[in-house]
């Protein structure tokens, strides 16, 4: 005879709860940048190009913690509208290195006091310090794996 599951409910779910104010924070932060046509995502990467310079499209992809080919795709666009460019790194020829144009430059400069009027909007519904206090939780930490029962 099979054991009865509580059914799990959905709003219970940490991880759906976070999925969904990401989702909800994206959107609103894609809606203050919206004057440059930049979304958050195309944004960061245009501020980490801004920090680092030059780097390796694995080494952006890793930074934001995006798939490499969501990453790709992103890239591309961002090179099809004069944002970045791309060249092939000279000691591995596999790698691809990406860079900050000057419009990519000007539009990140256009866009960064957008970017400062979003994280004023938002500190100012939403308890600034806890969040704070957060964000260096934010990465994953999860208990060690254990092994699933096997069924008899």
């Amino acid at each position: 005879m099979s054991q009865r599951v509580e059914a799990p409910k959905v709003d219970h779910c940490n991880c759906f709860a976070l999925r969904k104010a990401s989702r909800q924070i994206s959107r609103f932060y894609d809606a203050q940048l919206q004057p440059t046509g930049l979304r958050i995502t195309q944004f960061l990467t245009l501020a980490i190009l801004n920090e680092i310079g030059a780097t390796p499209i694995m080494d952006l992809a890793d930074r934001l913690d995006i798939e490499k080919t969501a990453m790709g795709k992103m890239v591309n666009t961002l090179e099809r509208d004069g944002l970045v460019g791309m060249h092939r790194s000279p000691t591995d020829g596999r790698s691809r290195i990406v860079t900050l144009t000057d419009a990519g430059r000007a539009l990140f400069n256009q866009a960064v006091p957008l970017w400062h009027q979003a994280q004023n909007a938002f500190a100012a519904v939403n308890d600034i310090g806890a969040i704070a206090a957060l964000r260096p939780g934010f990465v994953l930490k999860t208990a060690p794996k254990t092994t699933a029962p096997q069924p008899a």
